[in-house]
C-alpha cells in the first residue's frame, strides 16, 4: 500500500468496478463517509482513505469536503469514486 499525496490524486486512472463485494459493506463505507464529511466540516479533522486505482492499492490522509452518489470530493475539488474506496477510518 502507497501513501499518497491529495494532490496527486488527480494524476491517477480509476476504473469503473466496484471494490466492495457486499450490500453491508458498501452500507458501512457510506455510513464512515458520511461521518468524515461531518468531521471535515465542523472539525477540520483528517481521516484516513484507503482506496484502488489501476495501479493498486493507495491511502490518503485528508479532509472531506463532500460526499455525492458517485464520489467523494475532497480539497481543491479532488474526485475519488466511490465505488473505488475500500475503507474510511
Amino acid at each position: 500500500m502507497e501513501t499518497i499525496n491529495k494532490e496527486d490524486i488527480k494524476f491517477l486512472k480509476f476504473p469503473q468496478e466496484e471494490v466492495l463485494c457486499s450490500k453491508e459493506q458498501q452500507k458501512i463505507r457510506r455510513y464512515r463517509l458520511r461521518r468524515a464529511l461531518s468531521l471535515g466540516n465542523l472539525e477540520h479533522e483528517k481521516v484516513g482513505i484507503l482506496f484502488q486505482d489501476n495501479e493498486g492499492v493507495k491511502k490518503v490522509e485528508t479532509t472531506v469536503w463532500g460526499v455525492t452518489d458517485k464520489s467523494v470530493i475532497l480539497k481543491k475539488s479532488t474526485i475519488i469514486p466511490l465505488e473505488r474506496i475500500l475503507q474510511v477510518n
